[in-house]
């Protein structure tokens, strides 16, 4: 791989270990509502797709009643998740990649999810360029949400010189569509729904990131 002059994280699952938070939300909300998630179902169907998708389509719900809906799953995150999911070794990792290239975060989260749980992290001033939910309209699978974070990296970055972590096949093909090399990271899906990605690894760390951007 070339020298990447960018990097750019999706959030929940890949900078902020917290899928099986997002998944006990899941469960709860829709248990309460008459339709129970199981593990399985969550990692095997919805895991990576926008709240919308996963709400409405699990629920049958649209409208105001889905962004009620959304807003609840939303608000009942901040309540329970802050910077402590982000693992000390993604904290190390994202550090040096900024004193050294712009860092970004592309996510479906929403802003009021995503900002907390960095600032808690301690990484507010290391993250240049975030593209949350309300700010595409269309979510990933579709690219739109890292078009917006290369034209707000500026400075001449061109999508070949950034590389995306996802954790999710909606995420890899996000950001290959946008033309960025993707790496995979471990944790969410087996290797094989992984499998688009331009390599796999088992973590965000400081060594994988000085192979990265030196």
């Amino acid at each position: 791989m070339r020298a990447a002059r960018a990097l750019v994280f999706d959030f929940n699952g890949t900078l902020s270990h917290d899928e099986p938070v997002l998944y006990a939300l899941y469960a709860e909300l829709f248990a309460e509502h008459g339709r129970p998630l199981t593990e399985a179902e969550y990692f095997g169907a919805l895991a990576g797709n926008t709240e919308e998708a996963i709400i409405g389509g699990w629920l049958g719900v649209e409208g105001d009643e889905l962004r009620s809906l959304v807003d609840e799953r939303v608000a009942r995150y901040r309540r329970r998740a802050d910077g402590s999911t982000v693992p000390m070794h993604v904290r190390e990792a994202v550090r040096h990649a900024s004193d050294r290239v712009r860092v970004g975060i592309v996510s479906g989260a929403y802003r009021r999810e995503i900002e907390p749980v960095v600032e808690g992290a301690g990484l507010a001033d290391a993250v240049a360029v975030i593209v949350s939910a309300e700010d595409v309209a269309h979510g990933k699978p579709h690219p739109e949400g890292y078009l917006r974070a290369l034209r707000a990296l500026g400075d001449g970055v061109a999508a070949a010189d950034v590389v995306a972590f996802e954790d999710t096949e909606a995420g890899i093909a996000s950001a290959q569509g946008a033309g960025l090399r993707c790496l995979a990271v471990r944790g969410t899906l087996p290797d094989e729904r992984l499998a688009a990605a331009d390599g796999i690894v088992d973590a965000i760390d400081v060594e994988l990131v000085r192979s990265l951007v030196g």
